[in-house]
């Protein structure tokens, strides 16, 4: 059906003319050897769009967040990390099974791990301990709700780990949202961590693709470790001049699909006020809660699916994420509103 409205997930859209075009007429290398001028030119300015020496263009934010992990962090050590972060939860145990990291997990206030609660975990490792060697933030948090992580706490913590002499990562897969809802520019988020991924696969637009930011010799180890995994690529110009575009034109439109989530968010809650918080609907991302209405996220998943609108649901779960993106238009965000009150 080609009039489906998609709220699973921001990484359903589909590749503008502008990128299809740039795409088709992509001057192109063997990036394994490092003379793809396409994806050179847009490591060049991603790294310098966020205050960083080098960057690596990864085909993934999962991967993006495993050689950041794997080369900031010795095997058998450990990474301090929200209860809820996203390479925890669903990037497939990937840290454990390839790296050899443990997480340790503190427990999030919304988005944050706070600065005292690093300062209190961090451990120096010994004969019985591991040693704590990267402490991980997400901005946007996903399962926060798409919140922000707030920049003095940001900073807070970057003083810590600086103290302590553990290195910070950045799960900014989501950061120019976090841009987009507070005006800050993402590189002053991104001056509080060594390492950084972003992706242009999500708000972004672009098809495929994932950036990683850090020192040179961070991203030089970075390279390796994507190759190990498999993510060296060869004429991978022809993706990286979507991911162009969508760097250029799909940071500014943020705020539309903000405004759209804002829309679907208080829509609900006018059709029960405990089913949504919105104060914690900050960017594109509304989470609902559907025990007021007595059903479950894959009854309502089915429900919505007979009226054109698609959303995800895990079997049991009594939530549900709607997430708004450059293909849900104001009309479409208005349609859906009217099929979820309907269905609820």
């Amino acid at each position: 059906m080609d009039d489906l409205i998609d709220l699973r997930s921001d990484t359903v859209t589909r590749p503008t003319p502008e990128m299809r075009r740039a795409m088709a007429e992509a001057e192109v290398g063997d990036d394994v050897l490092g003379d793809d001028p396409t994806v050179n030119e847009l490591q060049e300015m991603s790294a310098s769009l966020l205050g960083k020496e080098a960057a690596l263009f990864v085909p993934s934010g999962s991967m993006g967040n495993q050689v950041c992990l794997g080369a900031l962090a010795p095997p058998g050590s450990e990474v301090l990390c929200h209860d809820r972060a996203h390479f925890l939860h669903f990037e497939g145990g990937a840290a454990a099974a390839h790296l050899g990291l443990m997480m340790r997990t503190l427990p999030g206030h919304g988005a944050v791990i706070s600065h005292d609660q690093v300062r209190a975990a961090v451990r120096p490792g010994s004969e019985h301990t591991p040693r704590t060697a990267v402490v991980a933030i997400e901005n946007t948090h996903n399962s926060a709700g798409g919140s922000v992580f707030p920049l003095e706490e940001a900073r807070a913590v970057a003083e810590v780990c600086r103290e302590r002499g553990v290195p910070v990562h950045l799960d900014g897969a989501r950061l120019f949202n976090a841009q987009a809802a507070t005006g800050v520019p993402a590189r002053e988020w991104a001056a509080c961590a060594d390492s950084l991924s972003f992706c242009f696969s999500k708000g972004l637009g672009a098809p495929i693709g994932s950036m990683v930011c850090s020192t040179a010799e961070i991203v030089s180890d970075a390279h390796r470790l994507r190759k190990r995994l498999g993510g060296g690529m060869r004429q991978a110009g022809v993706i990286a001049a979507a991911a162009r575009v969508a760097l250029e034109t799909g940071v500014e439109r943020l705020v539309e699909d903000h405004a759209n989530a804002r829309r679907l968010a208080e829509g609900l809650a006018d059709l029960h006020p405990d089913c949504v918080d919105l104060a914690g609907v900050e960017t594109n991302m509304v989470y609902v809660d559907l025990q007021p209405f007595s059903k479950s996220a894959v009854e309502l998943r089915d429900l919505l699916r007979e009226h054109g609108v698609l959303t995800l649901a895990f079997p049991g779960a009594t939530s549900v994420r709607l997430v708004t993106h450059r293909d849900v238009s104001n009309e479409d965000t208005e349609r859906a509103l009217e099929v979820l009150k309907r269905v609820l």
